[in-house]
């Protein structure tokens, strides 16, 4: 990592109204901002992005599906606490955030969505471990909500439930969604198939850290939240298949980039054949050099936040800081239900 970049280099001004609230009212009618090879910029529409594609490209999904991870309740004094899972290491066991007045001591009992009771068992650092009387998944299925990002204002309803979800997840532990995915629908995966556009899929279990300040001004001091991910044998051969037959290697969201990214760290000790899997704390930043990802769908990310730190990696911090000024200009709508900019990295074809 380069020692002298500082957080304050990735700030911009975004005025509030232009942080979308709701999706639009179909997945793919979103606006696209271009940022191609050349750092030119070129406003479009998401539906547009087969144009941009070619046979033999590789477009790489994560699959991980969002869990109902907020859950509200009491603790045993009477006293209000708001759960959320970050985590679930067990069939009954899970890792949560836990806001109270006063915070929880292992040993405490909770009593969540006056349905069930937990236990507090322990801590991991800012986090608490939670001992639930049955499957942690069917209990959060029946009982929580899907956990809006906390610049989303609204409460979560049905609409949310299914808009803030990909058409392809799968793979249930994320607790926030990889939101350049909510842009596909059914529609578009076939027209993309049908013009010879490959497609494989990651996953990694997006954590609520994903929306945790950078609280350092020296970057080379961050330590970045751990996410647990995993990319199959079938996703690698298609990648070496990619790169083979001259293609491109299209990454959709930058957690399908930390994903693939984490997985080129590991690669050459991996038999043939076999999967990787494990947590990563990837921390991708200007100067980093990409080994599997070419080109990335991805939403606009927060001021000073890792996600535009990755995004300025693969395109350039002067390009990327040109692009928000135009979006926020062109009034684009930001974040998780705001709309997409497809980024072709400088450094290939």
């Amino acid at each position: 990592m380069n020692p002298d970049l500082q957080l304050s280099q990735f700030d911009y001004e975004l005025p509030p109204e232009l942080i979308a609230q709701t999706p639009a009212e179909q997945r793919s009618a979103s606006r696209l901002l271009h940022l191609d090879r050349c750092s030119q910029l070129h406003d479009r529409q998401f539906c547009d992005l087969p144009a941009l594609l070619r046979a033999g490209d590789l477009l790489v999904f994560n699959d991980t599906r969002v869990i109902k991870a907020r859950l509200r309740g009491q603790k045993e004094s009477g006293g209000r606490v708001e759960v959320l899972v970050e985590r679930v290491t067990g069939p009954c066991t899970a890792l949560a955030h836990v806001k109270a007045s006063k915070s929880p001591k292992p040993g405490a009992r909770l009593r969540l969505a006056d349905a069930f009771d937990v236990d507090v068992t322990g801590r991991e650092g800012e986090l608490f471990q939670l001992s639930f009387p049955d499957e942690v998944l069917g209990l959060l299925d029946a009982h929580g909500s899907t956990p809006l990002p906390p610049y989303i204002t609204h409460a979560a309803d049905e609409h949310d439930d299914t808009r803030y979800q990909t058409v392809y997840a799968r793979e249930p532990g994320a607790v926030a969604a990889p939101t350049a995915g909510l842009h596909f629908d059914e529609a578009m995966l076939s027209r993309l198939t049908e013009m010879g556009v490959n497609t494989a899929f990651v996953t990694l279990h997006v954590g609520a850290g994903t929306f945790q300040p950078v609280r350092v001004q020296n970057l080379s001091e961050h330590v970045m939240h751990a996410e647990r991910f995993h990319v199959s044998a079938q996703t690698l051969d298609a990648l070496r298949q990619t790169r083979a037959n001259g293609g491109r290697v299209v990454a959709v969201g930058t957690t399908s980039v930390r994903a693939l990214e984490s997985a080129a760290t590991q690669i050459a000790d991996a038999a043939s054949g076999s999967d990787i899997r494990g947590d990563t704390r990837l921390f991708i930043t200007p100067g980093y050099r990409f080994q599997h990802v070419d080109a990335l769908v991805t939403n606009f990310h927060l001021p000073q936040s890792t996600l535009l730190m990755l995004v300025s990696a693969l395109a350039g911090m002067e390009p990327i800081r040109r692009a928000y000024a135009h979006a926020v200009q062109s009034r684009y709508r930001f974040f998780s239900y705001g709309d997409a900019m497809f980024i072709e990295s400088p450094e290939h074809s």
